[in-house]
């Protein structure tokens, strides 16, 4: 059963990649509704709200209420369908309008974004003075940045598989209030980060979990060896089944890696952490000090110094 939090994070993903998810097309915040016979595009999503309208038959509510109608289900089957990152779209919930299917990420159309990264402003100003994070972890993370026609900044951040290929676009938004704050393209990947890293791996060495990108980003300037999950609930079973092999059979006959995880100071991450544990039995559980929300903001903070890793 989720709590209140979990839920919470569920209706926080942005309501238009929920959308595509289910096979929708998306044309400048406009769909065809799929729950009446629509020829006229009438279904609209609110970026400021996370909802979705219909202004022809009045279907309406968030990413839940969207994926409970079109795919049929309850509340319960609508939040384990989000949770478990599913794809299986049942066409005929179309009833023959369109013949849309769920498109595969386009990475050919990503790739030279990060291939140059640029910082903005913002972006630099969120990374290094916010963050204080190492430089050399941004560019081994590719982050890159850019802004869209209103002049909002975004941190653009690439999602890999252990071989390096392009699988996912994640984008942060650098301003509060008004917008979502993750925007993801069509057919993104965007599961376990930092992936590549596990390439590295040596007999020995400290594997550490957070839960999302800026963590990682924080335990990898500390100079471990990181990769981040989404949280508990956006765990799909193929991430689930990557974190067992880690710990099941030594990859490449490494052997002695160890798994460790700072979760974050709140009842949510103790959660998260023993869920992860079922996947990982040996992961270590380390405390943040009193006063530290998680592990980014210990980093952050110069006092009191937060214990560096092998480089």
């Amino acid at each position: 059963m989720m709590d209140n939090s979990q839920l919470q994070k569920l209706r926080d993903l942005p309501i238009e990649g929920v959308a595509e998810r289910l096979g929708m097309q998306i044309v400048r915040h406009k769909a065809l509704c799929p729950f009446h016979y629509d020829h006229h595009a009438s279904l609209s999503f609110s970026m400021r709200r996370n909802t979705f309208r219909c202004f022809a038959c009045g279907a309406h509510g968030g990413t839940i209420d969207l994926v409970m109608r079109f795919l049929n289900k309850t509340f319960t089957e609508a939040c384990e369908w989000l949770g478990g990152n599913h794809v299986e779209i049942p066409l005929s919930r179309y009833n023959d309008i369109t013949t849309t299917t769920p498109h595969d990420f386009d990475a050919s159309r990503y790739e030279r974004f990060f291939e140059r990264p640029f910082l903005n402003e913002e972006a630099r100003r969120f990374l290094f003075s916010e963050r204080h994070l190492d430089e050399r972890v941004v560019r081994w993370c590719r982050l890159t940045s850019w802004k869209d026609r209103k002049e909002v900044p975004w941190l653009q951040i690439p999602y890999y598989d252990e071989e390096g290929r392009l699988v996912g676009v994640q984008n942060r938004n650098l301003v509060k209030g008004g917008l979502p704050r993750f925007r993801f393209p069509q057919g993104s990947e965007c599961g376990i980060y930092n992936l590549p890293i596990l390439k590295r791996l040596k007999p020995g060495d400290e594997l550490w979990i957070a839960e999302g990108c800026s963590d990682c980003w924080a335990l990898l300037s500390a100079g471990h060896k990181a990769i981040a999950i989404p949280s508990a609930t956006l765990l799909s079973k193929k991430d689930k089944e990557l974190l067992s092999s880690l710990e099941a059979s030594p990859r490449g006959g490494l052997e002695g890696v160890s798994f460790h995880m700072y979760p974050d100071q709140d009842a949510p991450g103790e959660r998260l952490f023993l869920q992860l544990q079922k996947v990982l039995p040996s992961l270590v559980h380390h405390q943040l000090p009193p006063g530290c929300k998680d592990y980014g903001e210990y980093y952050s903070n110069p006092s009191p110094s937060p214990p560096r890793g092998r480089v």
